[in-house]
């Protein structure tokens, strides 16, 4: 069989590959891309999109329930589980129908199959049709990550799920535990238990969403109690004895091991770069805790290789594995894109509040030795908020002192995760606490609670 050959390919058509190979296509490459299960990858089908659609049918849920509240009525409220989780499906079969037509737009060459490296600028990919043999000068790996699994706590589909599982799920469950509270763990908590499961969240870290800012993560723990589920901190999942139809998982915490009863456990513990099986070992390319080595500009010490997204590290999120693969394509182009600055790039959670940030929180700042002004202000004092009937958040910003740099953001309440855009904004054009005070937010609307919280930081606030 002939090889083909290609001045790019990109292995995983992911929210990385898809967008590297797009772009390397607009600067005129002769591209390939290789994926072994659906375009899109997993944020499109089994990941980012498809939680959202749910997240989405539990917040109208939610929002019937409390019809009262907004002078209306809505009689015999309820819910077809299957239906929320078809609509889930439908809204992912359309954005990789919407992937799939841009690729061919944009004349990118798709091959499905498994993909291995067996030399330097070589590919080969098993298809159903047999093996094709490519090469090009430039190949990029965004094989993406899969849930961890740790032993014991393995997923079985019945009993115990991952993400694949929540997001198709074979019963509604009564009686949940999650295991993890970061952002996917907290989303499915949230999910399930607005649809009135009765959900247990553990953590083996101090406190819930761990990474995110120590105020935010407390706030948000207050609303999760308010809402029935039962948070455990330092708390460890030891086993799971799987019986018919009912799971006891032994809790660690606080030194003592107590059991408890579940008919459905959600396993949420960290993810796992995809690196087996594709010879990279072979090609001499650096592996850390099954994450690919990289450079700031993705390359992986193999000439023509490089690694983005997910399978590079953290932070694990797809719209930096999307901008990493427009920085290679560019690089690969002959061109000089900037590297990425990760304290740049934001993280959204969409439970129930939302929880959106970017940059150090204000632990960090100050551990990194900066003297700190910090600003807070909460969704009660805002117009909009009260208006929506969403009076339960908060905005803290941080801010370097001497230089009255924006060094974090953090933000808990209804739609955060659209308005933390404005601050990530403000840290790439480099603003200081002085622009962000000079500049006019529109009223009434959530945003101008990130203009009150830098008034706050320097003790300006006016409405509160």
């Amino acid at each position: 069989m002939a090889t083909k050959s290609y001045d790019m390919i990109v292995i995983g058509a992911g929210p990385g590959g898809y967008v590297a190979a797009i772009r390397a296509a607009q600067l005129g490459l002769k591209t390939c891309i290789v994926e072994r299960e659906n375009l899109g990858g997993i944020c499109l089908n089994w990941g980012c999109i498809p939680t959202k659609a749910l997240l989405r049918s539990a917040e109208v849920f939610h929002l019937m329930e409390r019809a009262k509240d907004y002078g209306l009525s809505a009689d015999k409220i309820g819910y077809d589980l299957d239906a929320v989780v078809n609509r889930s499906r439908g809204v992912s079969k359309q954005m990789e129908g919407g992937v799939k037509h841009l690729l061919k737009k944009n004349k990118v060459e798709v091959v499905m199959g498994e993909a291995t490296l067996p030399a330097k600028g070589k590919v080969s990919v098993k298809t159903d049709k047999g093996t094709e043999e490519l090469t090009a000068k430039a190949i990029v790996l965004a094989t993406g990550a899969r849930a961890r699994e740790l032993p014991g706590l393995e997923a079985d589909g019945d009993l115990v799920w991952t993400y694949r599982h929540a997001l198709t799920p074979v019963r509604m469950p009564k009686k949940l535990l999650v295991i993890g509270s970061g952002a996917i763990g907290i989303e499915f908590a949230s999910f399930y238990n607005t649809l009135g499961a009765d959900t247990t969240v553990v953590e083996v870290m101090d406190r819930v969403l761990p990474v995110e800012d120590a105020d935010i993560s407390a706030f948000a723990k207050k609303q999760f109690v308010k809402q029935g589920m039962k948070i455990m901190e330092k708390a460890m999942v030891k086993k799971l004895d799987r019986a018919k139809g009912k799971v006891t998982a032994h809790i660690e915490m606080g030194g003592k091991v107590e059991t408890q009863e579940f008919d459905t456990v959600i396993s949420a513990v960290g993810i796992v770069g995809n690196v087996e099986g594709l010879g990279l070992e072979g090609l001499g390319v650096k592996i850390d805790r099954t994450h690919v080595v990289t450079d700031e500009f993705c390359r992986t010490g193999v000439e023509g290789l490089y690694a983005i997204g997910d399978i590079a590290g953290a932070p694990w999120l797809a719209h930096k594995a999307s901008h990493e693969g427009v920085m290679v394509a560019e690089l690969v182009a002959g061109g000089h894109p900037h590297p990425i600055k990760p304290g740049s790039i934001a993280g959204c959670t969409y439970c129930h509040p939302q929880v959106a940030s970017v940059g150090m929180t204000e632990a960090k700042a100050k551990e990194a030795g900066y003297d700190v002004k910090v600003g807070k202000f909460p969704f009660i004092g805002n117009g909009k908020a009260v208006a929506l009937g969403e009076p339960d958040g908060m905005v803290k910003t941080v801010f370097d002192a001497k230089t009255g740099e924006l060094l974090g953001a953090h933000m808990v309440g209804a739609e955060v995760t659209e308005l933390i855009q404005g601050y990530v904004i403000g840290r790439q054009l480099e603003t200081t606490e002085e622009d962000l005070m000079h500049t006019v937010f529109p009223h009434p609307t959530l945003s101008e609670m990130m203009h009150e919280s830098v008034l706050d930081a320097y003790g300006r606030a006016i409405h509160f």
